[in-house]
């Protein structure tokens, strides 16, 4: 049996706005949803038809329909937000493909068509200025009854997209595995000299199709996955992930289009290093995953990263160690750093201090608290 969310998690997960949802308000992630969208219509005069389904999935649907072995490393804990033995909170948007081929595709649809399903998805992740939790993901499939789709029909796609999302980018692919695609690739982007990752993609997993409702004899398909959040981040130059659900007015204003974004802070980051105890072995990811629900939001914005630094067992640690940090019998130290800078003020003193408390608060497992 996996590990579970509270009922508080799973509240709290629920009602965080899906950016991707114009009937949640205008957000500048449905303007490059949109220009996605777009542009796979202009490149092939077909309908491109929207999808959004319930968050809350089966295992079956998450993984298993779509090809996951049950020792795949993305079904732990340390990745998922089970809700019990049964289901969870979808960790990614392809669990919702199948559901709307049957809906969109099969029966007397087109027989040429794009799906996409645009929505949040629920994971547990690294706190830093890149990752949250809950990120937009943005899936489109094409499928096809008659001739098969094939790679050159996956680099028309590509290339559509990245021009959709970043005008007169450079790109290049990279092999990639997927349990639900074949020749996977992996798409970067040329950003400032660098290259960046965008999107995965490849051909449409015969399997998919079959759990879709269409014959992989008749029908063919391409699939490809984008984060819509680091695709707004890219196209924007913004920075920092918290910046796009930022309440600041001055930011907020910058999140209804798609101009370049002009910062509002450059203030320096403040560091405190935590001496913790824990029990067992817990990733960045979980770290990330029990400071979320336990921090104020207003303290949160400020965390930009929290990193694991170094792990002691008890046998290598002074008594004096032990005590100072209250590590019971099984439990080792962990010394985590905590980067802390507002994305669009300076803070205090006073508010780092809080907000370190809270953080320490919110992992030390220890018998022993060391309170800034």
């Amino acid at each position: 049996m996996h590990s579970v969310i509270t009922q508080e998690q799973l509240d709290r997960a629920l009602s965080l706005r899906d950016l991707s949802d114009p009937g949640a308000g205008r957000h500048a992630v449905q303007l490059v949803a949109g220009a996605i969208r777009a542009g796979l219509e202009n490149a092939w005069s077909c309908p491109v038809l929207v999808h959004r389904s319930s968050p809350v999935v089966t295992v079956h649907t998450n993984y298993e329909v779509l090809g996951y072995p049950p020792d795949a490393p993305a079904r732990e804990a340390r990745y998922t937000r089970y809700l019990d033995g049964r289901r969870l909170l979808r960790t990614h948007m392809t669990a919702a493909v199948p559901g709307a081929l049957r809906e969109l595709a099969g029966g007397s649809g087109p027989p040429d068509l794009v799906v996409a399903c645009p929505v949040l998805v629920y994971r547990r992740d690294v706190v830093d200025r890149l990752h949250v939790g809950e990120p937009h993901q943005l899936d489109v499939w094409r499928v096809r009854r008659g001739p098969p789709l094939a790679a050159a029909d996956l680099d028309e796609m590509v290339a559509a997209v990245v021009a959709a999302v970043l005008p007169g980018a450079r790109h290049r692919t990279l092999p990639a595995e997927h349990p639900y695609t074949t020749a996977g690739r992996e798409v970067q982007v040329a950003v400032d000299g660098q290259w960046v990752e965008l999107l995965e993609c490849g051909l449409a997993g015969r399997h998919v199709l079959r759990a879709g409702g269409l014959d992989p004899g008749e029908w063919s398909g391409l699939a490809l996955g984008v984060g819509l959040d680091r695709a707004l981040m890219l196209r924007k130059g913004v920075a920092d992930i918290r910046l796009l659900r930022s309440a600041d007015p001055t930011v907020a204003r910058q999140m209804l289009d798609l101009e370049p974004y002009r910062p509002v802070s450059a203030m320096p980051p403040m560091r405190r290093d935590l001496s913790i105890a824990v029990a067992a072995d817990p990733s960045a990811e979980e770290l990330g995953d029990r400071i979320r629900p336990s921090v104020e939001p207003a303290a949160l914005e400020a965390v930009e990263e929290l990193a694991v630094v170094a792990e002691t067992p008890a046998s290598e640690l002074p008594p004096e160690a032990i005590a100072r940090i209250g590590l019971r019998p099984g439990q080792k130290n962990m010394l985590v750093r905590l980067v802390l800078r507002h994305p669009t003020r300076t803070l205090t003193a006073e508010e780092a201090n809080r907000t370190r408390n809270a953080v320490y608060a919110a992992i030390h497992e220890g018998e022993a608290h060391q309170w800034a």
